[in-house]
């Protein structure tokens, strides 16, 4: 399986020559989900689910099609008839050949004052990737590469050591990493690299890399 960053939180993933995207966001590149077959959208925040391009990744291929929660499903079903499926935690379903599990209920607290919003994490082939989304949902089966949300305004860096120790993955590489900055991602790598536990890896916007 090849696994390519987009900027942020998005990531293409490529196997026997079909392609799913997760999150492609206002913060990824506009082509990010163009010739996917599958997009999977984990909740309605800006940075992981933007219409445009969604839409982008479905004009390009008639066959695409989205999975999502509830919530971004009714904001875009209307927009795209029978290419949108609502999905929720314990689901599982083939996209573009992955076989995907969903994960998780709920977006990380923000702060007290802020509701929680839904939000799903997906599971790709039994545990070869795993993006969460925004939360630290730990899957209940063994995970190989872990997409870690490293930086949020819902996270502190203790709190993402702690989330890679706990899922116990071989490698985690980062996402959600928009915001940080170059003269932090050092301290990042070193912090979460010598105390998660398991190998800490990082790829720029549009880097590959076989998981």
């Amino acid at each position: 399986m090849k696994l390519t960053k987009k900027s942020h939180a998005c990531i293409r993933l490529e196997k026997d020559g079909r392609v799913l995207v997760i999150d492609p966001g206002t913060f990824t590149e506009e082509d990010a989900a163009v010739g996917a077959e599958a997009i999977l959208v984990t909740h309605e925040h800006l940075d992981h689910f933007n219409e445009d391009r969604l839409r982008a990744g479905l004009e390009s291929n008639p066959a695409a099609e989205i999975w999502t929660l509830k919530s971004v499903a009714e904001k875009i079903s209307a927009a795209f008839p029978g290419r949108v499926h609502t999905v929720g935690h314990g689901d599982t379903f083939t996209a573009a050949g992955f076989d995907v599990q969903v994960h998780g209920e709920l977006h990380a607290v923000i702060h007290p004052d802020i509701p929680r919003i839904t939000n799903v994490g997906y599971l790709i082939d039994d545990g070869r990737v795993f993006h969460p989304g925004d939360a630290l949902t730990v899957p209940e089966q063994p995970v190989e590469t872990l997409m870690l949300p490293v930086m949020a305004p819902w996270n502190k860096i203790a709190e993402v050591i702690d989330y890679v120790r706990e899922v116990k993955p071989q490698r985690a590489y980062d996402i959600h990493d928009a915001l940080l900055t170059d003269l932090a991602r050092p301290i990042y790598d070193h912090q979460i690299g010598s105390l998660g536990g398991s190998e800490h890896l990082r790829l720029a916007p549009g880097a590959s890399a076989d998981v």
